[in-house]
């Protein structure tokens, strides 16, 4: 993707609504008074190697939420965490080993609601400078990268179905090789990618 940094700080500025994992599904109703807690992500972006990748990852097989899916780096705030990013920036290191001296933010993606229960704000980073991959077994199970170029094309995102407590629910995927990303990670990326597209 020619010049990507640029087309990407230039979307991030640019203003967009908040999503969820109910966007399509409106006929889900939400208690006003619902209580989400804060979490952040990061979007990493490594673009030194050829043709920019995105890093992901596989969860665990053992976790409570999400178990096996595929996820950005990322996590609730702790009490230390000053905000969502400095969040997301430690969860990363924690969780793929992701050297915080390499993180470079370039923007964020507006708020997302989880299904969960969460509040999350997506952190776009590039990765400027090339790192190991070291991923934590009680929480990630593989860590992989997806290039930047097939997640930006809204073409290669599908609406897919199916029942979740007790109705059909909707949402996005944009699948890649043996990766089925859905939910609540493709749900982010294709806003990033819905932006650029503009």
């Amino acid at each position: 993707m020619y010049n990507w940094r640029d087309r990407i700080e230039a979307a991030l500025n640019a203003p967009a609504g908040a999503s969820s994992d109910y966007d399509l599904n409106p006929e889900i109703s939400l208690p006003s008074n619902r209580v989400l807690r804060p979490a952040g992500v990061l979007i990493g972006i490594y673009g030194n190697a050829g043709a920019p990748v995105v890093y992901l990852t596989k969860r665990a097989s053992h976790l409570k939420h999400h178990p096996g899916q595929i996820a950005f780096p990322g996590g609730k705030m702790d009490q230390g965490d000053p905000d969502e990013t400095a969040a997301a920036i430690r969860e990363a290191h924690e969780e793929i080993g992701l050297p915080t001296d390499v993180v470079d933010v370039i923007g964020h993606l507006s708020a997302h609601e989880t299904v969960t229960g969460f509040n999350v704000i997506p952190t776009v980073v590039e990765i400027i400078g090339p790192f190991r991959p070291v991923s934590d077994p009680s929480e990630v199970a593989e860590v992989f990268t997806v290039p930047l170029a097939h997640v930006m094309e809204p073409k290669n995102y599908l609406i897919e179905s199916r029942i979740w407590r007790g109705s059909r629910r909707k949402f996005f995927t944009v699948p890649y090789g043996p990766y089925y990303i859905w939910g609540a990670t493709a749900r982010m990326l294709y806003g990033l990618a819905t932006r650029i597209a503009q």
